[in-house]
């Protein structure tokens, strides 16, 4: 059943202009986007990234990681790499808590966004979110839930599409297995 929810993921992602690619490794995922992304890389400081050893993987891989807060990384960074909490197959969207700062600037102001998705982590649509968004809302402090489909896009000047207004031109999806199965985590 997982597969039959991935290849649905797949096509509804590509279908509203992600690319989505299948990495045998975390590893693997490092080359692709130290090969691909051009630039300060925005990686913020999630529990995932800590765990994985993201920021010296990349860093060793001889991408441009950026140290700083982000706020004052300078010009437009290149790229944004996170994890996600889930997946959405019915509409190819990829679903993170940006509650953190550092989350929401590194999904939104790079060129290019990396989000790094265990296959366990694709649910069926929103109705199989429920159960993990009520958790989402637990407590008093409020919460920002991004929901990401596909590259930034408005038609809303002259109604005319435009790719990458308010937010990335590219949004790379590398499936990984083995990354994490937990929905609360990224």
């Amino acid at each position: 059943m997982t597969d039959n929810i991935t290849e649905r993921f797949i096509e509804a992602a590509k279908r509203v202009g992600a690319e989505v690619l299948r990495m045998n490794t975390l590893q693997d995922a490092v080359t692709y986007i130290k090969d691909t992304a051009k630039g300060n890389t925005l990686v913020p400081e999630t529990s995932l990234v800590k765990r994985h050893h993201l920021r010296a993987l990349l860093s060793e891989a001889g991408a441009d990681v950026f140290t700083g807060k982000f706020r004052n990384a300078g010009e437009l960074p290149g790229a944004g790499i996170t994890f996600c909490n889930f997946c959405l197959a019915d509409t190819g969207t990829v679903v993170l808590d940006s509650t953190d700062e550092e989350m929401r600037l590194a999904t939104t102001l790079p060129e290019m966004h990396f989000i790094l998705v265990d296959p366990t982590k694709i649910l069926r649509d929103n109705l199989a979110a429920v159960e993990p968004m009520t958790a989402f809302h637990q407590g008093n402090e409020p919460k920002f839930i991004a929901y990401i489909t596909g590259p930034s896009r408005t038609a809303d000047i002259e109604r005319v599409l435009t790719i990458g207004c308010h937010g990335p031109r590219e949004v790379h999806i590398l499936l990984v297995a083995g990354i994490s199965s937990d929905l609360m985590e990224n």
